[in-house]
């Protein structure tokens, strides 16, 4: 039997609706929804961690994970001065720092994590996790996109190029030493049929008088 995590990200907020830094807060009315279609779907986890981020903990709660043990090693991407404030904002005021934190995997203008620091948190939580079953985790697009970077073994530079929507689940299976990614950004609304179905036919009992 091989080990499975399952990387939940948390449902959509305002902040994530405006691209803030740490897009925390409370989730937007829609989202419960889209929680509740996700919940019957999630299988029965032997361990179950979450951000101590507010999104998270609401979400959790809404997928009925309530007994989800907080733990840094899934905590959002610091961003130090820049949390909380929208990129376009910091974009018009520090124009040369986003550009070197975008493209330096060293590079933290804002006095928090680079990406270097969150690949590593998330590797090594990752490599840290041992057994067989299934391990949950509600969190933040930034860590599950390092997840994904390490799974692959592909360059840094590749987390900017993985986008990770809000209520989804990633999936990563370990047998032996060796991560493999086994599903980005399911949600059960990508298996609905789009196409509208054919009008039932009407018995001659159900014709009105």
């Amino acid at each position: 039997m091989s080990l499975r995590v399952l990387l939940i990200c948390h449902a959509a907020t305002a902040g994530t609706r405006h691209a803030v830094f740490g897009g925390d807060g409370p989730l937007l009315d829609g989202a419960a929804r889209r929680l509740a279609d996700l919940r019957p779907h999630l299988p029965k986890a032997r361990a179950v961690l979450r951000s101590e981020a507010q999104c998270a903990a609401e979400t959790a709660q809404a997928l009925g994970l309530e007994a989800a043990v907080p733990d840094p090693a899934v905590a959002d991407w610091d961003f130090g001065t820049w949390r909380g404030r929208p990129l376009a904002d910091v974009e018009a005021e520090q124009p040369d720092a986003v550009l070197a934190w975008r493209t330096d995997p060293a590079g933290a203008p804002h006095g928090g994590e680079c990406l270097q620091d969150v690949l590593g948190r998330v590797r090594g939580w990752l490599d840290g996790t041992e057994g067989e079953g299934t391990r949950t985790a509600v969190t933040h697009p930034a860590v599950i996109r390092a997840a994904v970077v390490c799974g692959l073994r592909v360059p840094d530079e590749a987390f900017w190029t993985i986008d990770v929507a809000p209520s989804s689940v990633t999936e990563l299976r370990r047998r032996g030493t060796r991560w493999r990614v086994a599903r980005i950004n399911w949600e059960p609304a990508l298996f609905r049929d789009p196409r509208p179905r054919a009008p039932r036919p009407v018995a001659p009992a159900e014709v009105p008088s």
